[in-house]
């Protein structure tokens, strides 16, 4: 136990503190947009008369937006060899665009902040991953995603909490609430600004244009399966509005709707670091397998969820699974993409994810309005079972550890 526990410290330590800083950056930043996101499915049904359909149709192009956005990112810190500038543009637009939802009078005025905002996410989220990779030692990098992904997810849980907090003290007032979490983004911002440095960057002179088709050539055929296996998982893991949706059809007041987000992300922000830690010695496939049995069985009590207890319960295993395979896949990337390219890697990453996101939510919207919530959710177990099947087909090259 000792030797165990003077590992788990010693690995703890080895984590560069630009890492830390990070994390404490993604927990700011995320407080400020859970606040929001956790009452915003609400805000639209119950004040703007927005349709589940619509509401799956703004996430699924918010959050595609973001992935999109991030090819050019990624492509454009690569080529300069800058991370942190983009990094700082990408959240300060994210910071910015918070008020536009404390006035927003209608589902157009929405969209338009949500796409801002996302464009933001996109903007700093390739850069962001791409410097992590850049400044950790190969060795310990699940461990560093993981622990940056645990830090991420306890200001998703934050956010939550405060929205839930503040709904009751002033009586369901959700604008009053949007314009509260301007002040953690800005915060975040601030923290970037004075509290990360970056490695030096490449010689001008060595530095090429990442889309070059020779360039391009160099992201290995286990890098796109990694690509591939990202994107159907993405396919199974719909927009997590629907969860606070059905949330409320369980009978759960307004007020206290956020708490499902809440008991997500605790159990999200809990298992982040360890399965991350966990990646380093262990087979990456076995580990995704665990993380899509894991989602699979949320899903099925997601569908079945009739009270409080069941859907606690499918929260939990949701939550679960994200913190088994986030990092793990980020890890992924950067294990199987060269170092100079570790931007573009992301970038195109999360563009076929973005695709994906977008179709799922389209699709997850539909379901719910026209066949109810069960079909969503069992559509989502069904993607699960193609992702396994995709997974034992493609990522034997790369699985073992």
């Amino acid at each position: 136990m000792k030797t165990q526990s003077h590992a788990s410290i010693s690995v703890w330590r080895q984590i560069p503190k630009g890492v830390w800083a990070l994390g404490f950056v993604s927990l700011l930043m995320d407080v400020s947009s859970e606040m929001i996101h956790s009452l915003l499915p609400l805000f639209m049904v119950s004040v703007l008369g927005v349709t589940p359909l619509t509401i799956g149709l703004i996430e699924g192009v918010a959050e595609a937006t973001a992935l999109i956005v991030k090819v050019f990112s990624g492509v454009i810190s690569d080529y300069l060899g800058k991370r942190k500038t983009l990094a700082l543009i990408g959240y300060g637009l994210g910071a910015m665009t918070k008020p536009l939802f404390a006035i927003a009078g209608g589902a157009g005025m929405v969209l338009s902040a949500r796409l801002l905002d996302r464009i933001g996410k996109g903007v700093r989220g390739a850069p962001r991953d791409a410097l992590v990779a850049d400044i950790t030692p190969a060795e310990i990098r699940g461990a560093a995603f993981g622990l940056r992904q645990s830090l991420d997810t306890v200001g998703a849980f934050l956010g939550p909490l405060l929205a839930v907090g503040l709904m009751l003290l002033w009586h369901d007032d959700f604008r009053a609430v949007f314009w509260v979490a301007v002040l953690p983004g800005m915060m975040a911002v601030l923290v970037l600004a004075f509290g990360v440095s970056e490695p030096p960057p490449i010689a001008k002179s060595l530095r090429r244009n990442p889309l070059q088709r020779e360039n391009l050539k160099r992201l290995s055929a286990a890098y796109w399966q990694v690509v591939a296996v990202g994107a159907v998982f993405t396919l199974a893991r719909f927009s997590e509005a629907f969860l606070v949706l059905r949330a409320q059809q369980t009978g759960i007041a307004i007020a206290w709707t956020p708490l499902v987000m809440v008991a997500m992300n605790v159990v999200y922000a809990l298992a982040a670091y360890p399965f991350g830690k966990i990646s380093d010695n262990y087979s990456h496939r076995a580990l995704l397998t665990y993380g899509l049995l894991v989602l699979i069985l949320a899903d099925v009590l997601l569908a079945a969820a009739t009270d409080w207890l069941l859907l606690i319960a499918g929260i939990a295993c949701w939550g679960l699974h994200m913190g088994m395979t986030q990092g793990l896949l980020a890890k992924l990337v950067a294990d199987t993409s060269p170092k100079d390219l570790l931007g573009t890697a992301y970038g195109f990453f999360n563009l076929v994810s973005g695709c994906a996101m977008l179709f799922a939510s389209g699709l997850a919207g539909m379901l719910w309005q026209y066949y109810g919530a069960a079909s969503t959710f069992y559509m989502g177990a069904v993607f699960c079972g193609l992702t396994l099947l995709l997974l034992w087909g493609l990522l034997k090259p790369i699985a073992q550890k």
